[in-house]
Formats: C-alpha cells, sequence, structure tokens
C-alpha cells in the first residue's frame, strides 16, 4: 500500500480516536460493569423483609392492588424469584409527567405484599437502582441527561468509533504480519504501548466491530422502526409487537378477578419451550380490551433476545399464546436477526463464561481508548536539545489533553466506585438513594477533573490511581465491615453473586495499585522532556546543574533512569 495512503488513514484513526476516546472509554468501561447488573443489584439492595405472596395466593394479590391503585393496571411485574432483593412479588412504577420513555431513573416505585392477616399492603419502595445508573452511563457515553439527544450522540461517537477502527486496521496492514504478535519491551515504552495497543486491538477487532454497529441501531433505534413501520409493517408494528392481536376496541374496563391465575399462565408458556425457565410476568393494560402478560424468562441452549431474556405474550383472560416471537428458541429467522443485535450486544447467551468474556473485553477497550490517547500525547512531545539544554515546554494542547485524559478516565473509574460503596453507607440516611448515586458519580469526575487541570496530568494520574485504588478496595471493605460490625446497619449477602462483585472489586483493587507504581516512577524517573514527568522539579534540577549545583534529575530520553532521584510534590 503506498505511503501516503497510508498516511492519510493514520490521520483519520488519530483524531476519530481522539475525538471519541474518553466518551468511549466511560461507556467501555461503564459498559464492562453493566454486565453483571444482577450481581451489583444484589450487593448494593438490603436483604427483603418479606418475600411477598406464594405464586398460588397471586391472584388475590393482584384483585386487591387494582381494586384500590387502578394506576397499577397499566403495566406491573409480578416476580417469580426467590431472590432477596425482591421487595414483594408484585411491583409496579409510575413516571413523572412528560418524562422520556426511556428513562428508568426518575420514576416513583410501588410494592405490594400481603399482611399478616392477609391484607394487601401497598408502599412506595425505593430500590436502587445502582446498575442501571452504571448502564445509564454507558448508554450515553457519560452524559447526565438519559434522553433522546444524549442516545443520538452516542450514536455519533459510535459512527467515529467504527471510523476509527476501520482506519486503524488499513493503517496496520501493511506490517500486520510482521508486527502482530510483536511486543517490543524495553527501554522505549512508546513503542512498546505502541505494540500493545495494537495487539488488542486487532485481537479484538469483532468485539468492537459489534459493539459499534449495534450501538448504531440502538442510538437510532425509533427512527429505524418508524421507518420499518411505514416501509414493511404499513403502520402496524406496534401491534406485531404486541402479539398481533389487531386493532383496539372501544375503551372497556374489565374485571381483574376474570383473569386466569399467574401459575396458570406460566405452565401455558412452559408447554411451548421445555428448557424455558420464567422469571416475571410483565402485566400491560390488565383492565383494557387489549390486555396482555409477557411471560419473561431464560433458555440457557437459546438466544436471549433481550438484556431480561424472552418472553411469550398471553392473554390473561382466556389463556391463549398470542405471540411466542420473542421466545428463546421459537424465533423466526426475521426476528432472530433482530434479536442478536441485543443479544451481541449485552452478552445475554452463553451462560457466565460469555458474560466474564465480555466483562474483560470492555475492560481491554477501555485500556484501549485511554491508551490511544496517551500515544498520541507522547507522539507531541517536544524532545530536549542534545547539548544539555533545559527540557523544553510542552505545547498547550498537549498538557491540555494530557489532563483531561487522566480527569475523564480516572475520573469515572473513581466516581464509579464510589458510588458503589455509597449505595451502601447512605442507605437509610437519605431520602432519595438513586440520587445521590449521580451526585457521588459526577462530583467525583467533575473533582478529577479539576484536580488534572490544577496539579497537571502527570501528578494527577498518580494521586487518582491511587484514589481509585481506595474506593475500589472499599468495595470488599464495606461487606467485611458488615460482617465485623453490626450495629453500622450495613449487611453483607451469603452467596456467589455478592462475593463475586467483592472479589472482583478487590482485583480490580490491586490493579489500580500497580498501575499507580509503575506511573509514580514513570514521572517520577522518566524522560524530563516528556509531558508525563514532573515538569517543574525537572526543569529546576537542569537549571541547578548548569549553575554548578549537584544534579536533581540525570534520567535521558533513552529510558535510562538509573539513580535519578525526583519528589513528586
Amino acid at each position: 500500500m503506498r505511503a501516503d495512503i497510508v498516511r492519510v488513514y493514520k490521520s483519520v484513526h488519530t483524531w476519530t480516536g481522539i475525538l471519541c476516546g474518553m466518551a468511549l472509554f466511560i461507556a467501555f468501561y461503564a459498559g464492562a460493569l453493566s454486565v453483571f447488573k444482577e450481581p451489583l443489584s444484589r450487593w448494593v439492595t438490603p436483604p427483603a423483609a418479606e418475600a411477598g405472596a406464594p405464586l398460588p395466593d397471586a391472584a388475590r394479590l393482584i384483585s386487591g392492588v387494582l381494586r384500590t391503585h387502578p394506576e397499577a393496571a397499566r403495566e406491573f411485574r409480578l416476580h417469580l424469584g426467590e431472590a432477596g432483593q425482591v421487595l414483594a412479588r408484585m411491583s409496579w412504577k409510575v413516571r413523572e409527567e412528560g418524562a422520556d420513555d426511556h428513562d428508568q431513573l426518575s420514576a416513583r416505585h410501588y410494592v405490594a405484599a400481603p399482611d399478616a392477616e392477609g391484607r394487601v399492603r401497598v408502599e412506595q419502595a425505593r430500590p436502587s437502582q445502582l446498575a442501571e445508573f452504571i448502564d445509564v452511563l454507558h448508554r450515553v457515553v457519560g452524559l447526565p441527561v438519559d434522553n433522546d439527544p444524549s442516545r443520538w450522540f452516542m450514536g455519533l461517537v459510535a459512527i467515529l468509533y467504527t471510523v476509527a477502527l476501520v482506519s486503524g486496521v488499513i493503517v496496520l496492514l501493511p506490517s500486520l504480519v510482521k508486527d502482530l504478535f510483536a511486543l517490543r519491551t524495553g527501554r522505549n515504552l512508546k513503542r512498546m504501548w505502541l505494540d500493545a495497543h495494537n495487539v488488542v486491538g486487532i485481537l479484538s477487532l469483532p468485539f468492537h466491530l459489534v459493539m459499534a454497529l449495534t450501538a448504531v441501531v440502538f442510538a437510532f433505534h425509533d427512527g429505524i422502526y418508524f421507518l420499518q413501520d411505514r416501509m414493511i409493517h404499513e403502520g402496524r408494528l406496534a401491534s406485531t409487537f404486541q402479539g398481533g392481536r389487531g386493532a383496539a376496541g372501544p375503551a372497556a374496563s374489565r374485571d381483574p378477578e376474570a383473569m386466569l391465575p399467574p401459575a396458570e399462565l406460566v405452565a401455558r408458556v412452559r408447554a411451548l419451550s421445555s428448557g424455558f425457565e420464567p422469571t416475571m410476568l410483565q402485566y400491560l393494560h390488565a383492565t383494557g380490551p387489549r390486555a396482555v402478560v409477557r411471560v419473561w424468562g431464560r433458555d440457557p441452549a437459546a438466544l436471549s433476545p433481550r438484556a431480561l431474556g424472552g418472553f411469550a405474550a398471553v392473554d390473561p383472560y382466556s389463556g391463549r399464546v398470542v405471540a411466542s416471537d420473542y421466545l428463546p428458541g421459537r424465533q423466526g429467522l426475521p426476528y432472530a436477526t433482530v434479536s442478536s443485535f441485543f443479544a451481541l450486544h449485552m452478552a445475554s447467551y452463553g451462560g457466565a463464561p460469555l458474560q466474564w468474556t465480555y466483562f474483560l473485553l470492555g475492560l481491554a477497550g477501555a485500556w484501549l481508548f485511554y491508551g490511544g490517547n496517551l500515544l498520541w500525547i507522547e507522539s507531541r512531545r517536544r524532545r530536549a536539545s542534545r547539548d544539555g539544554g533545559a527540557p523544553p515546554v510542552q505545547s498547550l494542547d498537549t498538557r491540555l489533553m494530557a489532563s483531561a485524559t487522566v480527569g475523564v478516565c480516572l475520573g469515572c473509574i473513581c466516581g464509579i466506585s464510589l458510588t458503589i460503596v455509597a449505595g451502601k453507607w447512605l442507605h437509610g440516611h437519605v431520602d432519595d438513594l438513586n440520587a445521590w448515586h449521580r451526585y457521588v458519580y459526577y462530583a467525583a469526575l467533575l473533582s478529577g477533573v479539576a484536580w488534572a487541570f490544577l496539579r497537571g496530568g502527570a501528578r494527577a494520574a498518580v494521586h487518582l490511581l491511587w484514589l481509585a485504588t481506595a474506593f475500589t478496595l472499599a468495595i470488599p471493605l464495606t461487606s467485611l465491615l458488615a460482617w465485623l460490625v453490626p450495629s453500622l446497619g450495613l449487611w453483607a449477602h451469603v452467596d456467589a453473586a455478592a462475593l463475586g462483585v467483592d472479589l472482583t472489586a478487590l482485583a480490580g483493587a490491586l490493579c489500580f495499585a500497580w498501575l499507580a507504581r509503575a506511573t509514580s516512577r514513570r514521572v517520577g524517573l522518566g524522560p524530563s522532556d516528556s509531558v508525563w514527568s514532573a515538569h517543574r522539579e525537572a526543569v529546576s534540577g537542569r537549571l541547578g546543574e548548569r549553575h554548578g549545583a549537584p544534579p536533581r534529575y540525570a534520567a535521558t530520553d533513552s529510558g535510562d533512569t538509573a539513580g535519578a532521584e525526583l519528589r513528586i510534590r
């Protein structure tokens, strides 16, 4: 390939990566954690005080709630699992007037359960939406508002991301065979980082292409559905999704006591697929003429079309299965094709091994964007003159990009770890815990950015990495304190899900501590003409050497750091 063409694509790859790198870091780091939303919810949610009504008695619970709270008929859920974090078997939420349809964080939640005398007791619940908040950060690349403009921005970032992937492959093609597995360690750290960047990027290319293309679909799915409705379904897409129920008749209220028991609805769906395990019943417009129940669940041997699994739509009054197009293992080619976009992005197939694979690939992707910015910053370095003069002052754009990269990326890590810990420590002490999750995260993020610009990227990187270590280590320490000091009001679940969160956080804290030590050595002992050195001390050491004072810093650009000493203030 001609050298001028490679240079053009290298420029495209560099600038598309710079423009969207920090947003993609947040998306990938938060997305890696979102793979394990259920364990995170389990870890942060206190044990339920009651298990709710047994399934055979759930019909009485439903009719009692709908008599006193008719607004719940629009949509409510009946949980079938016995997990401790489920506050009651029946739950629903009420959205604020004018709220975005995709906004899951601003709704009011209600739960219902029978009391000791068998009467229905309804109360407003405030379940932790920590996992949902982290997933929202992933979906809107860290923007503070979950609405259509934020998702459109995410779509534009995903398009630039795709361009960066394609151009990066083209740049690497001339030396792909020679350099693919070449990881040249040694004194030239930039060369080693570039080799690692290329290896990780090429080996995880299929994963990144899937993430980029599916993210574009998710960002603009409303427009895609609109065109699909007009061009293919002739305006009947909504009724197709609800099971082909046909046009709605005149508004009429139906008696909820005439609905079939939930146990019978579950049995009818189970008869369709022997491997299907129902987890939840979602009632839609339960007292209306087009009432439908989606029986959600999973099949370990089949593709799940959504993060919650898949579902079959059932008429709650007649028991007729009106749609099974989204039931795992029962999907036709068109539905399976659409579902594959969701499954491939959300890791809703393959079980735990694939979830861990996605988790590690997500973290590797976050490192890829962080490392890409560092490579750009290092490539813009003004090198010291050969006559032993003072190190040159780095350009303003290089120093600003270094501070922004460190502040945003490491501030995101600090914020997510701190808001996870806050989920237990603030429980019962604040009125709106979910709002506090946002306050804590953005306070940590913005503080990290401010500190990076105040102290410079080099020093701030060390400080923020140690802070990330402390906040991440606080996750398992909080669980340990819950065991040792029950009077604190904390809790620790005894199960694999919660223990997995603690052990993963412990491993993450050790990794951050190792990175903090390595970064500290780089800042203190690295080349003095790099933006990643302690700039002021390096300059003062060189000036002192020129005036006959003992040299405080003698590292060279070749990486020879023997005997160099530098204290980071």
